[in-house]
């Protein structure tokens, strides 16, 4: 069901790749509220990305590639998305992350500093860049929205998560930064702490299945999908939010403010049962 929230709006949305990615799902949310849109990732994800489907199922939304560790890309890409709309754009979703330490299965204590160097750049210093580019080329409209999407990995550490809690860290923080900076023009920036999701990227994680399985016991509304992320992105889009800026917004299904459920205690006092009868 539409609500018409982003009718007449315009923007770019970052990091969709193939049917799974939230980026994904936020496009076809966008779509259904009325947004037109910008489709970007980088040049490497034509190899195996599917965007030209996307685009259709989003009323021909213009594909542009752009590294988005590359100002010189980034330029380019606010530049044509003017052109395109003749004008300025009115949000911006950001939801781009990769590690290739973690890839590799390095070690926290053992990480590629070289490879942890291109981890941060690309999953928060490219926010930083975005916004700065879309600035420089006078993209951003007064009275934007900014969104990139987090992980509670910012506030607590998951060890399989290694530096990717430290790149989120500092997302949040930029995001923050970067809020207040464009509070004047009423530009908001946010950020959206979500549940882990079934994703190529999550996927990918060493431990992902456990990790994923823990936050749906944990979370009284258990795991929030893609759709429900979508949905919640688009209501940062719109106009309902515009005094909301800053802030970090943890959309989990309450993961992040309950300790322990019931139903994982009752899990971990089986086992623990069942391990203490092995020693006996």
């Amino acid at each position: 069901m539409s609500y018409g929230l982003l009718k007449g709006k315009k923007g770019v949305i970052f990091g969709a790749m193939i049917e799974t990615s939230i980026a994904w799902a936020i496009a076809e949310a966008a779509h259904r509220e009325g947004a037109q849109f910008v489709l970007s990732n980088a040049p490497v994800t034509k190899r195996f990305g599917n965007l030209t489907k996307l685009s259709e199922i989003t009323g021909n939304s213009p594909v542009i590639y752009a590294d988005a560790t590359s100002d010189e890309d980034l330029k380019t890409l606010f530049e044509e998305t003017k052109s395109h709309f003749g004008g300025q754009i009115d949000f911006i979703v950001h939801a781009i992350g990769q590690s290739i330490n973690i890839r590799k299965g390095l070690a926290y204590t053992e990480l590629d500093y070289e490879n942890m160097h291109k981890t941060l750049d690309i999953s928060a210093i490219s926010l930083h860049r975005v916004i700065r580019a879309s600035l420089d080329t006078e993209a951003l409209a007064d009275g934007s929205s900014v969104v990139a999407l987090s992980y509670i990995g910012a506030q607590r550490t998951f060890s399989k998560y290694s530096e990717m809690n430290d790149a989120k860290a500092l997302l949040e923080s930029i995001a923050r930064t970067y809020g207040y900076n464009l509070g004047k023009r009423k530009i908001r920036v946010n950020t959206i702490s979500q549940s882990p999701t079934i994703t190529v990227a999550g996927q990918g994680l060493k431990g992902f299945d456990a990790m994923f399985e823990f936050a749906n016991r944990v979370s009284p509304l258990g795991n929030a999908d893609a759709a429900s992320c979508a949905d919640y992105t688009v209501s940062l889009l719109s106009d309902l939010t515009r005094m909301v800026t800053m802030q970090n917004l943890f959309h989990d299904g309450g993961f992040s403010s309950t300790g322990m459920s019931d139903e994982l205690i009752l899990v971990l006092a089986e086992a623990l049962s069942k391990d203490e009868g092995n020693l006996g």
